[in-house]
């Protein structure tokens, strides 16, 4: 697997990353560092084609930054975007080897890649527990969703209990402050003479502030890809006739290759998912016989890539004739293409 912890130099820096794998995308964390004391903490993204085995992976957000006292050198200054052959020679070594790019202008190269797969990571963080448990279930899309969104926090502290916040003094009109009350010195008391002593009692305005208590909020979980499409807008892209047995729709990249992740449903229904836009083809086909008169196929965004909206070229070809569409998809609207049966109403 390539989900896993990863160390060695990027661009002649010492580094850890963290890699999970979400179907063809990539999450996790990327650590360059001097020593325990001296590293700067990134989110990352990226997608890895089975394929051809590469993965390509860049700094998104910085989580951290951390100086030693001593420290002689400042890692992590400039976010990288690196792409890397997944070898594995034999012997359980597994390998990432490639080239680095300054993040904002690809054809930047800095470096090399050189990592190596690891059981003794240096740093700890969230992403541990799906590393270590990825085979008993933290595989799980939705526990990798729920991860990654915590993980674009900064580092929390833990409070289990509820909060207390003292509310601002409320504004009253003012009034003369009341005069002490005296009480006299207890005539008959059982006490020691030095315990029964004259008491002052000021009374204060009941407008005192007043304590607040707080529950901690619930974390917001990510959407699942349902969600997103029951929630999001649908938008008419374009109609095409269906003619012939099957029709063919043929998926990419619209723009520059960038991550662009999307998922299709059909008449309300999910079909397929974790579809990876890039220069190749992603081809579907569906039998004619098996749809209705008109039918509905939606788009939508399961990521926006590096460069935002999700924009997908389709293809489409029904009978002898072939159909073309730019498809774009956000975190608040869907493509939709309408696919009908006879003459169009």
């Amino acid at each position: 697997m390539i989900t896993g912890t990863w160390k060695g130099k990027i661009n002649r820096q010492k580094v850890e990353v963290k890699i999970i794998q979400n179907g063809d995308s990539l999450a996790g964390t990327s650590y360059y560092y001097e020593s325990a004391n001296n590293y700067r903490r990134y989110t990352i993204r990226g997608y890895f084609d089975a394929n051809t085995n590469e993965a390509v992976w860049w700094d998104d957000k910085l989580l951290e930054e951390k100086t030693g006292k001593f420290s002689l050198s400042s890692p992590g200054k400039i976010a990288l975007l690196s792409s890397a052959d997944f070898n594995c020679p034999g012997s359980g070594r597994m390998m990432l080897d490639g080239k680095a790019a300054n993040k904002e202008n690809r054809n930047e190269v800095k470096g090399e890649v050189h990592l190596d797969k690891t059981n003794s990571p240096v740093f700890e963080d969230e992403w541990d527990y799906v590393i270590d448990n990825f085979q008993a279930g933290t595989n799980d899309p939705y526990i990798i969703d729920s991860i990654a969104s915590l993980s674009q926090m900064p580092m929390p502290v833990i409070i289990n209990e509820p909060i207390v916040i003292i509310a601002p003094k409320k504004e009253v009109p003012q009034v003369e402050k009341p005069a002490p009350v005296i009480e006299k010195p207890v005539e008959k008391s059982t006490l020691p003479k030095e315990e029964a002593k004259t008491v002052i009692k000021t009374e204060l305005p009941k407008e005192e502030q007043q304590p607040v208590v707080i529950k901690p909020a619930e974390l917001l979980r990510p959407l699942t890809i349902e969600e997103k499409f029951s929630t999001r807008k649908k938008t008419l892209v374009t109609e095409i006739p269906l003619t012939g047995d099957s029709i063919e729709l043929r998926f990419y990249d619209n723009a520059e290759i960038d991550g662009d992740s999307i998922s299709l449903f059909l008449n309300d229904k999910l079909i397929f998912r974790h579809i990876r836009l890039t220069g190749n083809a992603y081809s579907i086909k569906l039998s004619v016989s098996e749809l209705n008169e008109s039918n509905e196929l939606i788009m939508v965004a399961e990521n926006l890539g590096t460069i935002p909206p999700n924009t997908s070229y389709m293809i489409a070809l029904s009978g002898e004739k072939r159909y073309e569409a730019r498809l774009e998809s956000t975190e608040g609207s869907s493509a939709m293409i309408r696919l009908y049966k006879g003459a169009k109403k």
